[in-house]
């Protein structure tokens, strides 16, 4: 990783998520969510077991995590939270708030 402050930063990862939930067959789990900034803006993936998400393209990061989770929901995955845990390189300590996304 880059040791460019994110203003400086063009494109790659800029900001690591945490997302804990429930998996398909409930089963409590915990990943990093990697967002990168592109061209286009901001896109997110997470890697569970051999499974890869990745969501579309958007122009905040907000809005890139949320694609994730949405197709993580569609997956079946439930009681979804996430918090940002690292911008660029400085950990986050986890003082951030969770972000619920309610099952439907």
């Amino acid at each position: 990783m880059s040791s460019l402050p994110l203003s400086f930063k063009k494109h790659g990862v800029v900001e690591r998520h945490q997302v804990e939930g429930n998996d398909p067959s409930d089963r409590s789990f915990s990943r990093s969510i990697l967002v990168s900034r592109t061209p286009q803006g901001y896109s997110a993936q997470v890697m569970y077991e051999a499974l890869t998400v990745e969501g579309q393209t958007f122009t905040t990061i907000g809005a890139a995590v949320q694609s994730v989770v949405d197709k993580l929901r569609e997956l079946g995955f439930r009681r979804l939270r996430t918090r940002p845990n690292f911008k660029g390189q400085r950990y986050l300590a986890e003082k951030e708030t969770w972000v619920d996304y309610p099952d439907n």
